[in-house]
């Protein structure tokens, strides 16, 4: 980013490296400032507001081109003077000050609408020149944030021409500050269009951070195709970042388009971000282009492997259509698991955790299904149940995993996230307030609102556990016990191959569909390959030792949603029980 502000799809960036302000008129007479307020009266003008109505009374004795001057101009007189003291040095400004109301709607509509943006800060550690080095950038934010405020706060009070008797200490400088660096990795020329796109390398978030993307679901598969679609992409490397991703033991670089900053940025909630050391001069495993501008009139979600370079590439090209976090997250994880699957292991959608009981007992329970299934649901139910019981309990992965064959030929988990893409709606009430310090809220007052937040650290998702119970998650079923289990692989395979669930509105599913071994993040796309794996996997499942069945969590039953997930966690913590 070359601009030392931008303005675009309700995302403000400030680059800290190109201008940094530091005193109340610095911040006035910014070009940053001048787009706010500008974009603000365009708000006012097109809503046709009393507040514009009465500013454009005014236009008969201000140049309507010098309107924005204008009213920098008073913003930094109010900074030093009352609204009286103005008004005796020049009469001039009368217009605009003498409805005080007015003057205070507008002071914090302006101030309303700056809050309500999307606001990233950006240091570019590579290029210092006026702004903050790295060192500091936590410094830079939080006095950044604090100049605004009181800005703002001296402006209205020397409107009102008293202080206010209540303060609210508001985050208003960035919500998410960033550092880049410039990265060179020895790129091939298929992608040298990506070349000089700047590589995140620290993020601060300002809890709570809430977005609100234009979708709210994801639709369709992801589908394979044979040509690389970074060849015929259109990048304009100033608008672009990198999030260097660790997914499992995979590297993954996941461009994205300025656009869609919101997703990007809540990969670090979601995926490890890799070291410096662990992604310069090295080749990824993984590309991800989110956002690319190319000549198809239709969106597209495609993945491509690259033989080549022994590349996997994931493509998503612009558009309102896929303005949802799950194009984000799931591309990534289909890479991984096309990966996976072409290494000889097994993917798992599904939830897995680590059990240890308070007379230190150790289970460890993968839980399987698709999309609203009620994995995570029932886990979390477990969680509460249970406090009397466990003493830990570590997730291992919350969506996607990866199982394993030792060296013994015993089967292990491992995960690829350390966060969790939570459904708002099917959990207790409190939980998001419970995580609101740490968590990226996404469209919290619609319907399948989700949040990300971090569950748990690298290490434990990549130590790998021995497998104790494999569960699949039956959502639509309520009859018969709550959980029951396979005697063999004959008998089990039929129930996970299906992958049946009443679809939950997590996608554009409705009803009861199946999706092969409910994973259509690259099982379904490797059905040939993945097969082999099931019959190996699941026959080795059952002579190891691991309890092979299903549980019952009747998320998808209307009136059973929650209640569904606690009695199916019930029954699980007395399985448990049962065979420590």
């Amino acid at each position: 980013m070359r601009k030392d502000f931008s303005l675009s799809n309700g995302k403000a960036m400030v680059n800290f490296t190109s201008k940094y302000c530091a005193t109340h008129e610095q911040l006035l007479t910014s070009n940053g400032f001048r787009r706010v307020l500008e974009a603000y009266l365009k708000t006012l003008e097109k809503r046709g507001s009393n507040v514009y109505k009465y500013i454009k009374k005014s236009i008969e004795e201000i140049d309507e081109n010098k309107l924005t001057d204008e009213i920098v101009n008073i913003f930094k007189l109010l900074i030093v003077l009352d609204r009286e003291s103005i008004l005796k040095l020049n009469a001039g400004y009368e217009v605009f000050l003498k409805d005080k109301d007015i003057l205070i709607n507008f002071i914090e509509g302006l101030y309303g609408f700056w809050r309500r943006l999307e606001r990233y800060t950006i240091v570019q550690n590579t290029k210092v020149n006026y702004g903050f080095e790295s060192v500091n950038f936590i410094d830079a934010n939080t006095q950044f944030s604090k100049l605004i405020l009181v800005t703002y706060r001296k402006i209205e009070e020397n409107v009102i021409g008293s202080k206010p008797k209540v303060y609210r200490q508001l985050p208003a400088g960035g919500n998410v500050g960033l550092i880049t660096n410039y990265i060179k990795w020895g790129i091939p020329e298929e992608y040298a269009c990506l070349k000089n796109v700047p590589f995140i390398d620290s993020v601060l978030v300002d809890p709570p951070f809430i977005i609100y993307p234009k979708k709210n679901t994801r639709s369709g598969i992801f589908n394979e195709c044979f040509e690389n679609p970074i060849e015929d992409c259109k990048i304009d490397s100033d608008h672009w970042f990198c999030y260097p991703a660790k997914v499992g033991e995979l590297l993954a670089y996941v461009y994205f388009h300025r656009d869609f900053m919101s997703h990007g940025i809540s990969m670090c909630n979601l995926f490890e971000m890799a070291t410096r050391e662990e992604y310069e001069n090295t080749k990824p495993d993984m590309i991800y282009v989110f956002g690319g501008k190319d000549d198809y009139e239709e969106i597209r979600t495609v993945f491509y492997e690259d033989k080549k370079n022994n590349i996997m590439v994931g493509y998503v090209s612009y558009g309102d259509a896929i303005d949802y976090f799950g194009y984000m997250k799931k591309m990534t994880l289909t890479l991984h698991n096309l990966i996976m699957i072409k290494r000889g292991y097994l993917p798992i959608h599904g939830a897995m955790v680590n059990i240890v009981t308070k007379d230190d007992k150790v289970a460890n329970v993968i839980i399987m299904g698709d999309s609203g299934a009620g994995k995570s649901e029932s886990l979390e139910a477990f969680r509460e149940l249970s406090e009397d019981y466990i003493s830990d309990m570590t997730i291992i992965f919350d969506d996607m995993g990866v199982v394993k064959l030792d060296k013994d030929n015993k089967p292990k988990g491992y995960g690829t996230e350390i966060g969790a893409f939570v459904r708002l709606d099917d959990l207790d009430p409190g939980y998001a307030f419970r995580e609101i310090d740490r968590s990226i809220f996404m469209n919290p007052d619609k319907i399948n609102a989700r949040l990300v937040m971090p569950v748990a650290t690298y290490n434990d998702i990549t130590k790998g556990y021995p497998i104790d119970l494999f569960l699949y998650a039956n959502n639509y079923e309520g009859d018969g016990d709550k959980l029951e289990f396979f005697k063999n692989a004959e008998e089990a395979l039929p129930v996970f191959r299906n992958g049946a669930r009443m679809a939950k509105g997590t996608t554009s599913e409705k009803g009861l569909v199946k999706t092969y071994f409910a994973n259509p993040f690259g099982p379904v796309q490797k059905q040939e390959q993945t097969e082999k794996l099931l019959l190996s996997y699941f026959d080795q499942f059952f002579k190891s030792g691991v309890k092979v069945g299903q549980i019952k969590t009747c998320l998808g039953i209307k009136g059973k949603e929650k209640d569904g997930p606690k009695n199916a966690a019930k029954k699980l913590l007395e399985t448990i029980k049962a065979i420590l």
